[in-house]
């Protein structure tokens, strides 16, 4: 069974960094892609970044520029990295898998198979 639960979501302050994780079960992570997406107040979902099945890394906008990805496949996870987050940057953020994304990434949400239930990261001062 297929499953991805986020951690390490929160309420910080601007300028703050801070660091999810999505831990995975049910499947190997050399074999798909994991996508990082965000849901805001009131907003669509949208990609943040995403690791290809073969490590190729892509920021989608919302994710350009202070935020990174990284994979370890021994602990079945993937971790988002963010810095100087600022109250824009509020919202749900989504963890999901898809097994058509090998070579590359995509932000369709549509692409993603699995999903997991999402972790609220809020930042205000």
């Amino acid at each position: 069974q297929v499953q991805l639960v986020e951690s390490g979501g929160g309420l910080v302050q601007p300028g703050d960094s801070l660091t999810l994780s999505c831990t995975t079960s049910g499947f190997s992570l050399d074999g798909f892609a994991i996508g990082w997406f965000r849901q805001g107040p009131g907003k669509e979902r949208e990609g943040v970044f995403c690791i290809s099945g073969d490590g190729t890394t892509s920021a989608f906008n919302s994710g350009k520029g202070r935020f990174s990805i990284s994979r370890d496949n021994a602990k079945n996870s993937v971790s988002l990295q963010m810095s100087n987050l600022n109250p824009e940057d509020t919202a749900v953020y989504y963890c999901a898998a898809s097994s058509d994304l090998y070579y590359f990434c995509q932000d369709d949400v549509q692409l993603y198979d699995h999903w997991g239930q999402g972790t609220q990261v809020t930042v205000s001062s």
